[in-house]
């Protein structure tokens, strides 16, 4: 009977890390991934270019983006942290660069080029990969696991193992929830997962006309009962549903629990940077120059061209009214609509366009200097099926990386 060093289950960004580092630590390491290939859900990651992590060097500081949490990870990530997650790939042959938000890509702008570098590393350390490996559940002896069962009858024998399936994000490529039910059975605590980072649907039928258009540097304020709850800066990219893009992805799980109390209305502030009494003096200016001009042929160059039939119709003003004429009342109110063009929210799109999901196992019972539960002594915790909620921007793949590596590096005896 073979029996491995160290079985990962689950070959994503969290599991390919962990295989890499235990086998460089010379344990002889298998990798059962269910699907035909590895990564699957890490080729998709921001938008096919994977965002790896975000340019925040400093650790306390990086981790307030994790809120509560932040105290579990620390003695993770001064193991493994920003810093050393670009060096990793950097090392390996793959340059990065830093775009807006302190966002980390590959300068291939490929998510091929990272999962190049994860393959390579695990192919370089001889780690044997096994795909097509439809895991049913563990064999387990008092609070030790000996084997992982497959589907197929196969037992696969190890003295650790390391569970890496992820969430329930994005189904199609795997992350079906499985992990959640294994772990219940041994006995864990796991919280329930919803969606975490998803695109906003909207009642607005003129949102429609809009699929495609991108906006950059608005503001989205969520109101509930006529009652200012969140705030939220950033990029916004209309679709043929709704809205998403950064912004949206973050703000949705705050928007999923305002739904549970009644209506959510999101107001779209095209000019942050302007306050009432800039974009009045503006628009007299603008209007002034361009006096004998109908309205809609003015107004796209003070906001974008796209939203001018919007924010006009939403003022009631007609499109063909010529500069000259538009009365005071008129121009505070279009004033009142570019700082808040109403959208009335009908629902958080499902895990299927999740882009993490949140729930996971109770952190309380992993220990993160060495990524090891506490209720299954030869069992090790990594990834998305940690019940730990991020942001977008980099965040999601840099809780792989270190959870990954620090697994990597703690699971195999000498």
């Amino acid at each position: 009977m073979d029996v491995y060093d160290i079985a990962i289950i689950g070959g994503g960004p969290a599991g390919m890390m962990s295989a890499g580092r235990a086998a460089e630590l010379g344990a002889k390491v298998i990798l059962l991934e269910k699907n035909p290939t590895l990564g699957v859900k890490l080729l998709i990651t921001g938008g096919g270019r994977s965002n790896i992590t975000n340019a925040e060097y400093d650790v306390r500081t990086f981790l307030k983006k994790y809120k509560d949490d932040d105290k579990f990870l620390f003695s993770a990530f001064s193991q493994f942290d920003v810093t050393q997650s670009i060096k990793f790939f950097n090392d390996r042959g793959m340059p990065t660069k830093i775009e807006a938000g302190n966002r980390v890509f590959p300068v291939s702008d490929s998510s091929q080029s990272v999962w190049d570098v994860l393959v390579n590393k695990m192919k370089k350390e001889k780690v044997e990969i096994k795909t097509n490996a439809i895991v049913s559940g563990f064999e387990k002896e008092k609070n030790k696991i000996i084997a992982v069962k497959l589907k197929n009858g196969e037992k696969i024998y190890a003295k650790k193992f390391v569970l890496a399936t992820g969430g329930t994000s994005r189904p199609e490529t795997g992350s079906t929830g499985e992990g959640f039910e294994w772990l219940k059975e041994l006995g864990h605590n796991v919280m329930t997962s919803n969606e975490a980072l998803v695109p906003i649907a909207l009642k607005d039928g003129w949102i429609k006309g809009l699929s495609g258009v991108t906006l950059q540097d608005i503001k989205l304020t969520t109101f509930q009962n006529n009652v200012k709850q969140e705030i939220h800066k950033g990029r916004l990219l209309f679709t043929h549903f709704g809205i998403s893009g950064p912004t949206v992805l973050n703000m949705s799980r705050d928007v999923g629990e305002l739904l549970k109390y009644g209506e959510v209305e999101i107001r779209l502030d095209l000019l942050p940077s302007l306050d009432h009494g800039m974009m009045n003096t503006r628009l007299q200016e603008l209007f002034k120059i361009d006096d004998k001009k109908k309205i809609k042929n003015s107004l796209g160059s003070f906001i974008p061209s796209s939203l001018a039939p919007i924010v006009l119709k939403f003022s009631n003003i007609d499109e063909d009214k010529i500069n000259n004429a538009v009365t005071r009342e008129e121009r505070m109110k279009l004033i009142e609509i570019i700082k808040g063009i109403p959208m009335q929210v009908s629902n958080l799109l499902g895990s299927d366009k999740a882009i993490v999901s949140s729930g996971g196992v109770d952190l309380t019972e992993v220990d993160f200097k060495t990524m090891q539960s506490k209720i299954i002594e030869n069992l090790y915790l990594v990834g998305d099926v940690l019940n730990i909620d991020r942001p977008s921007g980099g965040y999601s793949l840099q809780l792989c990386w270190t959870t990954g590596w620090v697994a990597g590096s703690n699971v195999f005896d000498k």
